[in-house]
């Protein structure tokens, strides 16, 4: 199983077309686009509000220390390690060695500063430098900001004096602000949405308005007009796409034409040389019975006499069978012109069926059966009705086997006739061709007797009925030919077939 059609299965209905597809990947690219530009805006917005706020808080610890420090003994008691904290406010701590003074976060949760932190803020020797952690406590966000104390030298220069300070600010409030922020970009790609697919809308219009213009004319070109054409617009490559469309069509055209000029020329040329054929056809005929019955009467003396006797008996066949073949022909060329004459009679078709079957010396090897009291009269060309009967049954009996079994079945509207024979069947590469004029299914027999156009000449005979002839194997074995023919004759059409 091809994996295309099983994807086009797999599809809404609504986008197995050109258009739908244009609609949706023009609706994903738009989506898709605004999406990561309001997520790309949103995470550096939240980004640089982050920084922000640190650097504040930061910047505040540093400045708060700064000022205090000078205040401060070295090495600090509890009560200067206070003095230290509550210069830094709540949610602080002050430490030096094992001994340290906090308040707010830091008491409520002894794993708020961790050994990672500490280390980091120990090994940290430059001035005003501070490190920061971000930790979450019960689900709420925490900055943690670490700075060293340091101390001044009367030369200027500073050293680290043991004693840290750590300040805990909430960053509830960031957090909030950044879930705004994540919220409005949410919110913005989801406007895009309606907007992306009013814009596909009108682009889908103007993209594949060239595209209808194509189908519409290709459309017009299947139904059999070949003057259809698509003016081109543009440069682009639809413009050249209509351009080689519009060129096939002038080539399809002219072929066409050409096509059917010599078709016509031909059918005129066969019915032209079949007519001037008629006429010393039959004379020859008659001159070759009166030789052949003059030969046929006498003894043969010689192998002279009897070679004479069996070339005219050749000649008789080969005669009737080229007379019968120009009258095939003729007919042929009266269907194509639709001059063929139609004798409209009520007709019964079982007793039609039987006079061909006994005119041909045929009851031997075929068995009619029709329902009793059927009612088989349609209106019908007799003549043309028994060609068609004499080729199917003719048929059934050359190319199948005996017995040839003919059944009827009658309607309201039509008359059923069903003729199968006996034999192996008809290949299923011949059906499609079986009325096909001069076609023989078996090439070895090109030379029989058949002109390969009785089997068109019945389809095209029940076609001037108003009825339909098919062929196919019957279930049982056997070729099957199927003859509809409504009451009323012509072309009245029925539901009832």
């Amino acid at each position: 199983m091809r994996a295309g059609p099983v994807r086009q299965r797999l599809l809404p209905l609504g986008i197995r077309g050109l258009r739908g597809r244009f609609i949706l990947v023009f609706v994903l690219v738009a989506v898709l686009g605004a999406s990561v530009a309001a997520w790309a805006g949103a995470r550096q917005a939240s980004g640089a509000l982050t920084e922000s706020s640190q650097q504040q808080h930061a910047d505040a610890l540093v400045a708060q220390v700064t000022a205090v420090a000078p205040t401060v003994e070295y090495p600090p008691s509890q009560d200067a390690l206070d003095q230290l904290r509550a210069a830094v406010g709540t949610n602080s701590m002050a430490r030096y060695q094992e001994v340290q003074s906090a308040s707010g976060i830091f008491i409520a949760d002894d794993g708020l500063l961790t050994s990672e932190l500490r280390a980091a803020v120990g090994g940290d020797t430059a001035p005003g430098h501070t490190v920061t952690q971000r930790v979450m406590v019960a689900d709420t966000p925490w900055l943690v900001i670490g700075a060293p104390v340091m101390i001044t030298a009367p030369d200027g220069s500073r050293t680290p004096s043991g004693v840290e300070v750590y300040s805990a600010q909430d960053l509830s409030a960031v957090e909030s602000d950044i879930s705004a922020l994540t919220r409005a970009a949410i919110g913005t790609s989801a406007l895009v949405l309606p907007v992306a697919v009013l814009l596909a809308l009108l682009a889908s219009r103007t993209v594949l308005a060239p595209v209808r213009r194509l189908r519409t004319t290709a459309r017009r070109l299947a139904d059999g007009d070949l003057d259809a054409r698509t003016q081109p617009r543009g440069v682009d490559e639809l413009a050249q796409l209509t351009h080689t469309v519009n060129e096939m069509a002038e080539s399809l055209q002219g072929s066409m034409v050409a096509m059917a000029r010599m078709q016509e020329d031909a059918k005129r040329f066969a019915a032209d040389v079949s007519h001037e054929l008629r006429t010393p056809l039959s004379t020859l005929t008659a001159a070759v019975e009166i030789l052949h019955d003059a030969l046929k009467h006498q003894n043969a003396q010689s192998d002279d006499e009897a070679a004479a006797q069996e070339s005219a008996r050749m000649a008789l066949i080969e005669t009737r069978r080229l007379v019968h073949l120009v009258e095939d022909i003729m007919e042929i060329a009266r269907f194509d012109a639709g001059t063929a004459p139609m004798r409209w009679e009520s007709t019964d078709i079982l007793t039609l069926t039987r006079d061909c079957v006994r005119a041909r010396g045929w009851t031997q090897d075929v068995a009619i059966a029709a329902p009793d009291g059927a009612d088989l009269v349609v209106q019908a060309d007799r003549r043309r009705l028994d060609v068609v009967l004499a080729n199917l049954v003719g048929n059934a009996r050359s190319h199948g086997a005996p017995p040839v079994h003919i059944t009827f079945a009658a309607t309201t509207s039509g008359v059923r006739v069903t003729v199968t024979d006996s034999g192996p069947g008809i290949p299923e590469d011949v059906l499609p061709r079986i009325f096909t004029r001069f076609y023989k299914a078996d090439a070895a027999r090109t030379r029989s007797s058949g002109s390969g156009l009785g089997m068109a000449i019945a389809w095209e005979n029940t076609r001037l009925h108003g009825g339909e002839l098919t062929a196919a194997n019957a279930s049982g074995g056997g070729a099957q030919f199927t003859v509809w023919l409504p009451r009323a004759g012509g072309n009245q059409e029925s539901e009832d077939r």
